[in-house]
């Protein structure tokens, strides 16, 4: 389904969809990770942490996964999470290379600061030979530093990675976790819990006939619960199967 097909109230819950959050992060067998990743930001609101060492112990975080499994979500929640803990934070991707310039122009500085500072780098499976160069030398920096933390996703195990040996080594020389895809049962009962949070009631065909239907990412999925939300208030009906039919209606 194609959303510029949906109807305009649709389309807009799609562009105002949440934040990221580690909160908000739909987690199948990833508990290892989110712990870990709770812990860190945890420690970024507290001040006193902001002038201790690396707890990561200068190394860096790397999980992989198929698309869908939430990868950049979580990048995106801890990016979001450093942000509101007043921390400067550098978010990198392949399609965005001079972002890399910058940073790599304050590496240096970042690595001598007693405060915290955050990188996060996004589909590490896809940087050409520049790139794989780059990250190679900010992890070098990363190893040097009191306080940089660094928090990468890719497609692939480190060792499956289409990249320079050398860097696939060194990827491996981190934390490494694995993201995986919700089953539908899984995500229907993240469904059912995000509803609920909005005290929002579903018909019981509603969410199977959504999983057949409709998008099955579960990004996708929570932007039309918030929809669905909307729409219920605005008409004063009940969640059934012929509203989100009449939602889900081009108009």
């Amino acid at each position: 389904m194609n959303t510029s097909s949906l109807p305009k109230q649709f389309a807009l819950d799609l562009s105002h969809s949440p934040k990221a959050s580690l909160d908000n992060y739909l987690c199948s067998k990833d508990l290892a990770l989110l712990s870990t990743l709770h812990a860190l930001c945890k420690s970024w609101g507290d001040v006193a942490s902001k002038q201790s060492t690396n707890p990561l112990n200068h190394r860096w975080i790397y999980w992989w996964g198929p698309e869908g499994s939430g990868r950049t979500h979580l990048l995106d929640a801890i990016d979001n999470a450093a942000q509101n803990a007043g921390i400067e934070c550098f978010s990198l991707s392949p399609s965005e290379p001079t972002a890399w310039v910058r940073l790599e122009e304050k590496m240096s500085a970042l690595a001598q600061a007693e405060s915290p500072s955050v990188i996060t780098v996004d589909d590490v499976d896809r940087l050409d030979e520049r790139l794989v160069g780059a990250l190679f030398r900010i992890l070098n920096g990363v190893q040097a530093s009191k306080n940089i933390h660094i928090f990468m996703a890719g497609k692939a195990a480190p060792a499956n990675l289409e990249l320079r040996e050398d860097l696939r080594t060194r990827l491996g020389w981190g934390l490494v976790f694995q993201t995986q895809l919700l089953d539908d049962s899984e995500k229907i009962q993240a469904l059912e819990q995000a509803a609920k949070a909005r005290g929002l009631v579903l018909s019981p065909d509603v969410l199977p006939w959504l999983l057949n239907r409709f998008y099955r990412d579960m990004p996708n999925l929570m932007a039309l619960i918030d929809a669905l939300d909307a729409y219920s208030l605005e008409t004063k009906r009940a969640v059934t199967l012929p509203l989100v039919r009449e939602l889900l209606q081009p108009k």
